[in-house]
């Protein structure tokens, strides 16, 4: 087996047991280690864009993935062996089993049996391709396999990777296409976001120029998003201009999207394909592998009764042989007048909910409970969501009511993953909402069920994972409680875990959180929690530059604060104090900074419990002082901040990637340049190890500014450009202000006056977009070197 061949078995295996494929990242290690298993990390370093340690870090999460998907433990000197001996006893599996393959146990995906009788589509679709189509919608009525067509042509095809976006079926639960592109940009890319929508689709157009391999995009269930003229809604407009990038003819992707409306936009080129039911064969074949009698003129009946509708069949299927043992005879006899009726996919969906409602109220409940999840960020459920929902159900029985669905086709389920089809979540969320008190209860229900799955934030998945919660209290109007969901700590830091919002700005999901807050921040009624979101969002327009913005949400926070005859935590004051301090710092405004960061050291020395925030205003004061060239008090503030930096159980990850980066450049002021170094390298190996985009690119400036201080310009400019790029693409305005400065400061030091020139007039035009005066002062004091 070859490393291309290697690469997509274990693809495809991982892909099964998690609903995601292989990143990038992941993807460039294991070809390397199945070409030379004796290669370093180093080595793959070496002719990569990434560093050792970033591969080791993604190589160790990797190593675990693994030992879960293949069933045993995997390492980094295993990996190839266990590869090649589970495809081994996998084909043989395969050879032993083909007599028992249609038997009553056999589950239906062994043999692909939902998907019959799609060969000339499959064909159609290649047609449209090679014709150089870049856009297709396949239209058709609900069930009819519009999806099912869709991943087996991915399948068939060979696609080396797939960007997916499943559209919520409510409108008020689409996700916004900023976040979307966002994600593809990070998870698929391994590129960081900006924060401006147009720059982010052109980074999405130049990747999907750029790559030479098979690229699928897909995008289920549209018509959520659309009005009745077939026109995007008018709060879902820039999916627009997501079309119009992936319909470029110059791109190397093939986007298939599903829906049940045609799409009517004349400025996005989209191929349409109408997509019909099945033929008599092709349910003759469906029927035929599992047993069932297929008499030619009873088969023809139903097919024709149905259109050929893909689920209908399935959902046929189940009922026969659950009810009826089988016996088509039997079952068309009592039910053909009333299905003849109503032909229509939802009429038969909804007898069989009236059915089982007749024949099992137990699983008829959970049946109606599951259509409360999304089904969205989160596409499946672990079997706990859905045990979570049979409260009032003996827990030996549980497991049964499940297997009941199952049977009858109303509930998916693959690889200990459970979700309904679009079209069994539309009458179950129906009837569902129709008895308020249990809509309620099955939200609070299912909001506590993702509360408690993620303990801790490792990554996006896990942060999406405990966001599921807030959905489902806003459902409710529990505003106070999807308040509690962003601000509910997880994790070891602290005594209470570092809250969901903040793990949002580190992980870089920036649109996220300003969408979920806002969406919040009128509803809420408690002062507490409203301070405590406002210092969220706050430092969330703080780190793209915002710093007005966070100015504003600071200033509110604090005035709700003061409102309070009783105030409710010290932590409160001193957040603010400090969020508002780091602000004024960014606008160079050193006084009214400075004053901030005393305030805050002298509540610390009240309480030890706020130790973390005494170091990370000593390492801001230590700076400043630095700067104006107070050397005593600059050096017992740095050592007294990375003393307590060291030993604080309460200081975040986070604040020590910041923390490093400040003692750094003070170091450099007093001209300690090897402990800057080394306090330096210690940042961006921490940033790297944590996944701090921006704190990494803030430390490349730094080591190029010390780089540039020993006279070694060749290497400080390629500092600066890495930190320029990453800012850039992030859209840390702030910072990428100051990296343009210092960039400037070190052509100053060469005598290349104009390039000089040119980076500190980009410099003074962001700042002035922040409307901080005093840091255009400051470079335009630099500037007056050349005039000397």
């Amino acid at each position: 087996m070859g490393a291309e061949e290697a690469l997509e078995f274990v693809d495809n295996l991982v892909f099964l047991t998690t609903g995601k494929h292989l990143d990038k990242t992941e993807r460039i290690i294991l070809r390397h280690l199945w070409e030379d298993e004796k290669r370093t990390y180093q080595d793959i370093a070496n002719s990569s864009s990434y560093t050792e340690a970033h591969l080791k870090a993604v190589g160790a999460e990797l190593w675990h993935l693994l030992s879960k998907v293949l069933g045993e433990k995997v390492s980094k000197s295993t990996f190839q062996g266990v590869v090649q001996a589970f495809r081994t006893t996998q084909e043989s599996q395969k050879i032993s089993n083909i007599p028992n393959l249609a038997g009553n146990e056999a589950k239906p995906q062994d043999l692909d049996s939902n998907f019959v009788g799609r060969d000339r589509q499959i064909a159609d679709l290649h047609t449209l391709v090679s014709r150089g189509a870049k856009v297709i919608l396949i239209q058709g009525e609900g069930g009819v396999g519009k999806t099912t067509l869709a991943r087996k042509y991915f399948k068939t095809q060979k696609f080396n990777f797939l960007l997916e976006l499943w559209m919520a079926t409510e409108i008020q639960n689409i996700t916004p296409v900023e976040s979307v592109v966002e994600e593809w940009l990070r998870r698929d890319f391994n590129e960081e976001p900006g924060r401006d929508f147009g720059i982010n689709l052109e980074r999405l157009r130049r990747k999907l120029r750029e790559q030479t391999s098979k690229i699928g995009v897909f995008i289920d269930n549209l018509e959520t998003a659309l009005d009745k003229n077939g026109k995007f809604l008018e709060y879902r407009r820039p999916y627009v201009q997501l079309l119009r990038v992936l319909a470029d003819v110059d791109v190397h992707s093939v986007t298939l999207v599903t829906s049940r409306e045609r799409l009517c936009e004349s400025s996005v080129e989209v191929n349409l394909y109408p997509l019909g039911g099945l033929d008599d064969e092709a349910w003759r074949q469906f029927f035929s592998r599992r047993h069932i009698n297929c008499d030619s003129i009873i088969l023809s009946e139903m097919c024709r009764a149905y259109g050929g509708n893909a689920k209908a069949m399935q959902i046929l299927r189940g009922a026969i042989l659950t009810d009826f043992s089988g016996d088509i005879y039997a079952y068309w006899h009592e039910n053909c007048t009333d299905l003849l009726i109503e032909r229509e996919l939802k009429d038969l969906v909804a007898s069989q909910f009236t059915r089982l409602q007749e024949n099992d109220l137990e699983a008829y409940r959970l049946l109606c409970r599951l259509g409360c999840y999304r089904y969205q960020d989160i596409t499946s459920l672990p079997i706990e969501g859905v045990l979570c929902l049979l409260w009032d159900v003996p827990e030996p029985k549980r497991r049964g009511v499940i297997k009941a669905l199952q049977d009858l086709s109303l509930i998916e389920a693959k690889k200990g993953q459970y979700w309904l089809h679009p079209v069994i979540r539309d009458e179950a969320i129906s009837r569902l909402r129709l008895v308020s008190e249990e809509w309620e209860l099955v939200n609070r229900k299912v909001a506590d069920f993702w509360t408690q799955l993620v303990e801790t934030v490792r990554n996006i998945n896990d942060a999406l994972t405990a966001l599921e919660a807030y959905y489902h209290y806003v459902e409710i109007s529990d505003f106070e409680q999807a308040g509690d969901v962003i601000l509910q700590g997880r994790g070891k830091q602290w005594s209470i875990g570092l809250p969901l919002g903040c793990s949002f700005y580190q992980l870089g999901l920036l649109q996220k959180n300003f969408s979920v807050i806002k969406r919040l921040i009128e509803q809420i009624k408690s002062p507490e929690r409203l301070i405590k979101l406002y210092n969220i969002l706050g430092y969330t327009y703080q780190i793209i530059g915002c710093i007005r913005e966070a100015i504003e949400c600071y200033d509110k926070s604090g005035e709700i604060l003061d409102e309070l005859d009783e105030k409710p935590t010290k932590i409160s004051k001193i957040s603010i104090l400090f969020n508002a301090g780091l602000c004024k710092l960014e606008l160079w405004e050193i006084e009214a900074a400075e004053y901030c960061f005393n305030s805050v050291c002298s509540l610390a020395e009240k309480n030890t419990n706020l130790d973390d925030y005494m170091t990370y205003a000593q390492c801001c004061l230590a700076l400043i002082k630095s700067c104006a060239g107070s050397r005593k008090d600059a050096f017992e503030l740095a050592e007294n901040a990375f003393s307590t930096m060291s030993s604080s159980s309460r200081v975040t990850l986070w604040g020590i990637g910041h923390s490093l980066v400040n003692l750094s450049l003070t170091y450099k002021n007093l001209g300690n340049l090897k402990k800057s170094f080394e306090l330096c390298q210690r940042a961006i190996f921490h940033a790297e190890e944590n996944n701090f985009t921006q704190i990494k690119a803030k430390a490349r400036s730094c080591l190029a500014v010390l780089y540039r201080e020993q006279g070694e310009f060749t290497t400080a400019l390629f500092y600066h450009l890495e930190a320029i790029e990453i800012l850039d693409k992030i859209g840390a305005k702030s910072d990428l202000a100051e990296a343009y400065y210092q960039r400037g400061l070190t052509y100053q030091g060469m005598g290349e006056v104009v390039r000089s020139r040119e980076n500190f007039g980009q410099a003074i035009a962001l700042f002035n977009e922040m409307q901080a005066p005093r840091q255009v002062e400051k470079i335009e004091a630099a500037m007056e070197y050349f005039e000397t």
